[in-house]
């Protein structure tokens, strides 16, 4: 049911949070239908803050395209932004015709020129996050939607392939993958994986005076467990994915 804005009510709910934590073990030995749930399933979400029927909204750290595809289907005119020309074709997909290889920390596009700007776990593999997040602002335009969400390194996860090891340090994680597996790993701490924290972020997000916080939560967990993100601590390990939603002035 749509409401009278545009925007399409969106049910965080514990079975919700079962499938897709189920589904995340599908990542490595079937990405298409991980990261095709997951796409599906955070557009949904995205559609509760904003209509995306005829809004332009840039897809940063884009890679192969999942969540552009979903955009798409839900009537939003998608742009991918990637770093890495290589992510853009994971999977054995074809780069995006509609994809751009660029920074993070410098997106090619004018002040003020899309209608949403979207991350989907980026974040904690630049070396400058607030920077990162400081570009999506600009490039939105007054009214328009910043969607930001990224995974804490102190999560169980924030080591990702590396986990839990990370828990003992992030280089000692990266090299005791590399012993066992006989290669670096894809998230490479210190080069292509940093330690993304949630008060970093928090406060960036409510010291803005140029947009307004719309929404802060844990991503993949149910309603009630939004209270956890005003815990410090607790908030690092617990929030698993933080989610920032802000509105440009």
């Amino acid at each position: 049911m749509t409401r009278p804005d545009g925007t399409v009510p969106f049910r965080a709910t514990l079975g919700r949070s079962v499938t897709l934590f189920s589904a995340f073990r599908k990542e490595q030995t079937d990405p298409a239908f991980f990261y095709g749930l997951l796409a599906r399933d955070t557009v949904a979400q995205l559609r509760s803050y904003t209509p995306l029927d005829g809004r332009v909204v840039v897809d940063v750290g884009g890679g192969p395209g999942y969540f552009a595809d979903e955009l798409r289907a839900a009537g939003a005119r998608c742009l991918c932004v990637d770093a890495d020309a290589h992510e853009m074709r994971l999977h054995g997909r074809e780069a995006d015709t509609h994809g751009v290889q660029g920074s993070a920390l410098d997106l090619p596009l004018r002040d003020g020129s899309v209608d949403v700007c979207f991350s989907s776990n980026v974040l904690e593999h630049v070396p400058d996050r607030v920077r990162m997040a400081d570009e999506m602002v600009r490039v939105t335009r007054p009214g328009g939607l910043v969607y930001l969400s990224y995974t804490l390194w102190l999560s169980p996860w924030g080591g990702h392939e590396t986990s839990p090891w990370h828990y003992l340090g992030g280089s000692y994680a990266a090299e005791r993958f590399a012993r066992r597996n006989g290669r670096r790993p894809k998230n490479d701490f210190g080069r292509t994986m940093y330690a993304a924290y949630a008060r970093e972020m928090l406060d960036w997000a409510r010291g803005r005076t140029d947009a307004d916080v719309v929404d802060i939560r844990p991503r993949y967990l149910p309603a009630w467990t939004k209270p956890i993100v005003h815990v410090p601590l607790l908030r690092e390990i617990v929030t698993w994915n933080l989610l920032l939603v802000l509105r440009r002035r």
